[in-house]
């Protein structure tokens, strides 16, 4: 199922997306209605709708529109993607896109709060997003670094700089626990996810640092956050192996957890 701007999505309207892919997005989770940081994610589109098209996006027609796809009493745990997109863009001349439209979308959620997904092993591999700070729909270097990284026999890809430092995961970030059991980030250019934000918002004495080789061979445990899953263990980056049941993943875990739903 798809809505754009509250009605369904013509095919007309998926094509444009399909064929341009210019525009921007958020994904979160619904559980029973609700969800964490939902005020996040609408400043995210806010914010971005600005950077990619120059115009203002109104944050209570962006929840209207997703109560319409995803309300309904529905029950249980989903994600819901919301798009936004010129679906009139003309390639030559994308400056005059100023008219974008919000398309939403639902799929299944993956794992639950009390089943966390298993461990991921990683590869690092060399790249640098496009615009980090903005969540936009051109995925196809990531997505293209993710299949070389599975094809080499891993679960997914982190991304490196080119001096070497881990920045973050292919859709997710990432974060790592010193042997003092201090939660660190790297300090690199990236999207500033909202599991991030909220469990950096929570407190706790976390810290950031340029996650160096020689670093990241001194961590005791790695993990990677996302809306999709929350927090998830690493269980190894390259031939760097890590405690996947450390407690302070653990501890991350019940923090994402306890935050409170924001009702759609």
């Amino acid at each position: 199922m798809a809505s754009l701007n509250g009605s369904p999505a013509s095919p007309a309207a998926l094509q444009a997306l399909a064929l341009t892919n210019y525009g921007h997005f958020t994904t979160m989770r619904v559980e029973d209605g609700g969800v964490r940081g939902l005020a996040l994610h609408l400043d995210r589109l806010v914010t971005d709708c600005r950077a990619v098209f120059g115009a203002e996006l109104d944050p209570e027609w962006v929840r209207e529109c997703v109560r319409g796809e995803a309300g309904g009493g529905r029950s249980g745990a989903f994600m819901v993607r919301v798009t936004v997109f010129d679906p009139e863009l003309d390639l030559t001349a994308p400056d005059r896109a100023g008219r974008p439209g919000v398309l939403v979308t639902t799929r299944p959620a993956a794992g639950s709060a009390g089943r966390p997904l298993p461990p991921l092993r990683v590869q690092r591999l060399a790249f640098c997003r496009d615009a980090p700070s903005v969540k936009h729909v051109a995925l196809f270097g990531q997505l293209r670094l993710r299949r070389a990284a599975r094809l080499a026999g891993f679960d997914d890809v982190l991304f490196t700089g080119a001096d070497g430092t881990v920045s973050e995961g292919c859709t997710w970030n990432a974060g790592f626990v010193d042997e003092a059991g201090a939660v660190v980030w790297p300090e690199a250019e990236v999207l500033p996810g909202t599991t991030m934000r909220l469990l950096r918002g929570a407190g706790g004495g976390h810290a950031t640092a340029a996650m160096t080789d020689v670093r990241l061979r001194s961590m005791r445990a790695a993990f990677a956050t996302s809306t999709g899953f929350g927090v998830r263990a690493l269980a190894a980056v390259d031939d760097i192996a890590f405690h996947t049941d450390d407690p302070a993943i653990g501890a991350l875990r019940e923090s994402y957890a306890a935050v409170p739903l924001d009702r759609l």
